[in-house]
């Protein structure tokens, strides 16, 4: 099984609290699914980084030049500096990035066209949605450049997983330790969902003695 489909084997949830044992940043609150989607988002990160126009004159369109060599499997990340009075990702936008094969998308602001999204079953991640249209108001400064999204520092290659719960980001170079930990984690939280099944109290379950220090000694 490579890396990516253990990662979409997992849930957020169990990737931001190997983040947090292994004392990673990762996990971006704030943002949420658009549309509801019934599975885990999962794959490697391609970033655009937004600005506001400047300029005069027609203008390339935020998001094209990276949606048109995208790969299958790769989700587009735009950091558009949290802004929600804006859209900087659109019913074309998401068109093109299906013909593509992206796998998902996480805009760090507001998007537009969301029923669009949701008839491609094109996963959709936003603080909003909004109306307004990026044309002639932001445009893409760069990509593939390390951004910001809700604080956390996210570069291309790197990797995502978004479900209902929210939205973790994990560093290209910690994967395989992040996937190690967090498989553990799981099935730990999987035995004691069995053993509340089972009869036994809820109280002694969950109680901090039954969560011993999982320690980081993984190799990647």
């Amino acid at each position: 099984m490579s890396d990516l489909d253990r990662l979409r084997a997992l849930d957020a949830c169990a990737v931001s609290d190997a983040l947090d044992t292994l004392g990673l940043p990762g996990a971006v609150t704030g943002l949420a699914p658009m549309w509801p989607v019934g599975r885990v988002m999962a794959g490697r990160v391609r970033t655009v980084k937004a600005a506001p126009r400047s300029g005069a004159g027609p203008a390339t369109h935020i998001a094209t030049p990276l949606v048109a060599i995208a790969e299958p499997g790769d989700v587009v990340v735009i950091d558009n500096h949290g802004r929600t009075d804006v859209s900087c990702w659109g019913g074309l936008l998401a068109e093109a990035a299906g013909r593509r094969g992206v796998a998902g998308v996480i805009v760090d602001g507001a998007c537009r066209d969301v029923q669009d999204c949701e008839a491609l079953d094109l996963p959709l991640f936003a603080r909003a949605a909004v109306t307004v249209s990026a044309r002639g108001r932001i445009v893409q400064e760069d990509m593939d450049v390390p951004v910001q999204i809700g604080g956390v520092r996210v570069c291309g290659g790197d990797y995502v997983i978004a479900d209902r719960n929210g939205v973790v980001f994990v560093p290209a170079a910690e994967l395989g330790r992040v996937l190690e930990l967090a498989g553990r984690i799981a099935a730990r939280e999987a035995a004691m969902a069995e053993a509340v099944r089972s009869g036994r109290g809820v109280v002694d379950v969950m109680h901090d003695s039954q969560f011993p220090t999982i320690t980081p000694e993984v190799t990647s």
